[in-house]
């Protein structure tokens, strides 16, 4: 499908590239426009040459440190079970970058990415000043969800919220915070109550927001919020849940009203998730969405949220989850208490971003295994393999350096002797990772 109207621009084009997918991803991976955060003119500008395609969607908008994107996801898939047309815009990618869109589950077509991106890179160009690269992707998304006619779209917060790019977009359906932790501090604020601030900020004037429980200083800021700008706060009922039974493979557990709720994921994390999601549903059914209770029980069972104590291999049992900040590495160790029987081996395969705390989130990993192997995915920003190990020896534990994430695979197999592989630290890292056991079956045995 052509874009037709919508992405021709209101100013004539001066320049018609015809890209090759090869071009469009050199295009996308050399942009480097810095990353600015001081208002929202760039992207207005830009989406206004593009004919406003946010102004044609529906959206609920998420933010928050931790859980956005399974909540997005989870969400997805119950409104697609639902019938409706339904966008997914979450970030990073774990494989390939079409991953960031996604409509009823269905990454955009090349052919679509090409084209669009095309029509991008020529309204940049007639830009004065140009968006970031999270911008231009944000743009590119809205563009095909436009075209595509989406129902509605699941909308993740790049960093932030207020004076993030997705932040352009009108009064959503719902506006959701998840759980707030201390991350992106330099950009962000070094409480978890500024932080809580800015995330705040896509909480639009009459609106509806629905948040993860948190400390009552967080809940303070953000009922403020929704005071000065007369929005309706939901919280999500932690309260009703009732564990049933778990394995590596997910949990059953009741909620909010519904029992022997079933989710391919695993950790209290997403059981405290899914109340989000089911509050966010109750706020959606209230403004006309037609969801059903199986709708909600089938979506919540078929939700696909990789890398996230995903299980890539039975024998040997080996787990990738993307987390990497403390928050994350606290949900780690106690999914893994949860999950692998007391005297089991495990050893944790990591890497990490250089400006993330990760002095922090190995020690907590560390009450789980003493064990570990160090890489470095292939990102500028990831701290060299022989750094990581040597921090780690530090700490009196045991790290092996590997030069490569395949090498890194095969090392902690071997090392974990039977027992469990934890890969950790990156979703950089989770993917390629990931790609090891996809383009090797020699490796797993999966179930």
């Amino acid at each position: 499908m052509r874009c037709g109207t919508l992405m021709e621009p209101p100013l004539a084009v001066n320049e018609v590239f015809h890209l090759t997918l090869k071009e469009a991803f050199d295009f996308i991976d050399s942009y480097s426009v810095p990353y600015k955060h001081y208002d929202l003119s760039r992207v207005t500008a830009l989406l206004e040459l593009l004919g406003d395609p946010h102004k044609k969607l529906r959206f609920v908008h998420v933010t928050g440190t931790n859980g956005k994107g399974s909540t997005c996801a989870m969400l997805a898939s119950i409104l697609q079970k639902a019938g409706y047309r339904t966008g997914l815009f979450t970030s990073p990618h774990i494989l390939r970058y079409n991953e960031r869109m996604q409509i009823n589950g269905e990454q955009i077509p090349d052919d679509d990415l090409v084209r669009i991106t095309e029509t991008v890179r020529n309204a940049i160009d007639m830009t004065e000043e140009k968006v970031n690269w999270f911008e231009m992707v944000m743009c590119t998304a809205l563009c095909w969800f436009a075209e595509q006619k989406a129902d509605i779209v699941m909308f993740e917060v790049g960093v932030g919220g207020k004076l993030d790019g997705t932040n352009v977009i009108d009064v959503p359906e719902c506006a959701v915070i998840t759980n707030i932790g201390l991350d992106h501090i330099g950009q962000l604020g070094d409480t978890v109550e500024k932080i809580a601030e800015v995330k705040s900020g896509i909480i639009k004037e009459h609106g509806s927001a629905v948040i993860y429980r948190g400390s009552p200083s967080v809940e303070k800021v953000i009922e403020d919020r929704c005071a000065e700008v007369s929005a309706e706060l939901h919280k999500a009922d932690f309260d009703s849940i009732r564990f049933i039974s778990q394995d590596i493979f997910g949990q059953t557990f009741d909620a909010c009203g519904y029992e022997a709720l079933h989710i391919p994921l695993t950790g209290e994390h997403q059981r405290k998730n899914t109340c989000v999601v089911l509050e966010v549903v109750k706020v959606l059914r209230s403004k006309g969405w037609n969801i059903s209770d199986d709708n909600v029980r089938e979506g919540l069972e078929d939700t696909v949220w990789p890398v996230r104590m995903e299980v890539v291999s039975r024998d040997p049992v080996f787990i990738i989850d993307g987390g990497h900040n403390p928050q994350c590495a606290h949900a780690i160790v106690d999914s893994l208490n949860e999950l692998i029987p007391s005297g089991t081996r495990i050893v944790f395969m990591t890497g990490i971003m250089a400006d993330k705390n990760y002095e922090e989130f190995m020690r907590i990993i560390s009450s789980v295994s003493k064990e570990f192997v160090t890489v470095a995915a292939d990102y500028h920003r990831a701290l060299s393999a022989d750094d990581l190990a040597r921090f780690i020896d530090s700490l009196g534990l045991h790290a092996t350096m590997c030069p490569t994430v395949e090498e890194g695979v095969k090392k902690a197999i071997e090392l974990a002797d039977g027992g469990v592989v934890c890969c950790v630290g990156s979703l950089y890292l989770a993917g390629e990772a990931r790609a090891v056991f996809s383009s090797d079956t020699s490796l797993r045995r999966l179930v």
